[in-house]
């Protein structure tokens, strides 16, 4: 009889991992209840290491920009015209036609009171949507798990497309699954070792309730991940994706979102956007692949009619200072620019003023917008929860959607 204690759980691979972040309401979707089209889904595109939000909404027009960044400031003529006074990063030819069509939403000087510079601290910042001074352990979209499975008759679920499970996705009694590949989730999951351990499992439970709870974890997780690739196999994208990796990662979010899974939150990581030497072509580059990704990704939603119940948000930790530094780079900043893609946005274009070059705090740009108001209204507006629990406070709603 295989005997299972909690600290030879964690060591048995990526099953473990999986089944350790596996909300149990997950099971509930074998009973076929599924989401009809117009189900509104989130799609959170994460620009890890803090991107330089100067050089990706360009303040073309202004001295101080060219004045602080001698050698890193985008040339007028090379920018993407957005407004007279600002232009999108030329790798950006797909957004560019996405803005123009109505389909892009920029936020500019996001952030929050008290910013911390850390990478760690910032993005656990973003990923709890808790103020500076406080230290949560649950996520905004973990809570929200949390408060939407609460004697809900139809559960929700969030995946994130990764080997581990970012912060934001776990919740206190629910928590998101992270995984790259289904079939690869389901293979593992449905190999022998971890169906012994469960046909060994046995009395011993009630003497070790903890292992219990892992045993019942495991087993939530190898019903699901063969519910997840069954549904993975609905459908197949006609689409070609980059053979990158963010490019690999949106055609499996297409895939799952055009099958119907019962999933409103999808997570996903790019970068690292950390540009303290050599930002020029780091930057183009990971702007490339992610405009090359978002662009076919959009394209595949618009021929299958689920843009309009489809909204991407893309945030980084920080944006960075105004000034270049001596490594042809950019040191860790404060406020940012976000954008909202999608079809059904209620505003399109710059959504507020661009950032303000003359009025900065130790040469960092002042926030304007609260990302936590951005949370409330994804929460309120598209995603039909309650946000303040959700946020534990009440913060404005925002009008993009």
């Amino acid at each position: 009889m295989f005997i299972l204690n909690r600290r030879r759980f964690l060591q048995v691979g990526s099953l473990a991992s999986a089944a350790a972040l596996m909300p149990k309401f997950l099971k509930a979707l074998e009973n076929g209840q599924l989401v009809p089209p117009g189900n509104k889904v989130l799609v959170v595109i994460q620009l890890s290491g803090g991107n330089d939000g100067l050089n990706t909404v360009i303040p073309y027009r202004n001295d101080i920009y060219y004045k602080m960044r001698p050698a890193l400031g985008i040339k007028r003529e090379a920018a993407l015209s957005l407004t007279d006074e600002w232009g999108l990063h030329p790798s950006f030819k797909g957004l560019k036609s996405l803005y123009d069509d109505g389909a892009l939403g920029i936020l500019n000087s996001v952030g929050y009171p008290n910013p911390d510079r850390s990478h760690f601290r910032s993005m656990d910042i973003w990923h709890t949507a808790s103020e500076s001074k406080d230290h949560w352990t649950t996520g905004w979209i973990g809570r929200y798990l949390d408060a939407q499975c609460k004697g809900c008759d139809k559960p929700t679920q969030a995946l994130e497309i990764d080997d581990t499970l970012s912060l934001a996705m776990k919740g206190q009694s629910a928590k998101g699954l992270a995984f790259t590949d289904p079939h690869r989730l389901y293979g593992t999951s449905n190999g022998n070792y971890f169906k012994d351990l469960l046909q060994g499992h046995g009395s011993y439970y009630d003497e070790h309730s903890n292992v219990d709870y892992l045993y019942k974890t495991m087993a939530e997780t190898i019903s699901s991940a063969s519910y997840i690739q069954q549904q993975f196999k609905t459908y197949r994208s006609k689409e070609t994706y980059p053979n990158t990796r963010l490019g690999k990662d949106m055609k499996v979010i297409s895939e799952l979102i055009m099958s119907d899974i019962n999933t409103k939150v999808y997570y996903v990581s790019h970068g690292s956007f950390d540009t303290h030497v050599g930002q020029q072509r780091q930057q183009e580059r990971l702007f490339k692949e992610l405009d090359d990704a978002v662009t076919v990704f959009t394209q595949d939603l618009k021929k299958n009619n689920r843009f309009q119940d489809v909204v991407i948000m893309t945030f980084s930790e920080f944006g960075r200072r105004v000034g270049q530094n001596a490594s042809g780079g950019t040191d860790h900043g404060t406020a940012n620019n976000m954008f909202m893609i999608g079809g059904g946005l209620q505003q399109k274009g710059m959504l507020n003023e661009g950032a303000d070059l003359t009025d900065l705090q130790d040469g960092d740009l002042k926030y304007k917008v609260d990302f936590k108001s951005v949370y409330a209204t994804l929460l309120n507006k598209w995603l039909s929860a309650d946000d303040k629990s959700i946020l534990q406070q009440q913060y404005n709603y925002l009008n993009f959607i």
